[in-house]
């Protein structure tokens, strides 16, 4: 799978972090394929596709999760995101504000792939997202579609 073909959701409610973490992405050529779920409820939607035939080849290959969702809160989405045999192989990145060890313990307890505390600063921000962009996007080999 080519970098520029992997699907990304990012799950944020907050419109001035969904455009911080857009622009990063963009800034360092990693925009791809980014899909925005504003909600737990929208998320999982676009997870396990709910209404429709068939999800295969529609489900993001990289999640970003805030943990702070209206509708069904992150650590409710993350759960049934690694309680799923076939969407338990996405990696997905905790990308929260959250400063609560209970939220960093009971994340790694569900199975998420990596957790970040969301810089204020945008640059430091930009940081971050390409960071997490070289690693997941260019570096990670990714498991195989099917197991």
């Amino acid at each position: 799978m080519r970098p520029e073909d992997i699907k990304i959701l990012l799950i944020e409610d907050n419109p001035d972090d969904i455009e911080l973490t857009l622009r990063a992405f963009k800034k360092h050529n990693l925009a791809n394929h980014i899909t925005v779920a504003r909600d737990g409820e929208e998320a999982l939607d676009i997870i396990f596709q709910h209404g429709k035939e068939s999800a295969e080849g529609l489900r993001p290959d990289l999640i970003l999760l805030d943990l702070k969702l209206p509708k069904v809160d992150g650590m409710e989405v993350l759960r049934q995101i690694k309680e799923n045999s076939e969407t338990k192989v996405i990696p997905v990145i905790v990308l929260t504000s959250s400063k609560e060890e209970s939220d960093l313990a009971e994340s790694y307890r569900l199975g998420v792939n990596s957790y970040i505390r969301k810089p204020v600063n945008f640059e430091k921000f930009a940081e971050v997202v390409m960071q997490l962009g070289l690693y997941w996007l260019l570096i990670n080999e990714p498991p195989p579609l099917k197991q």
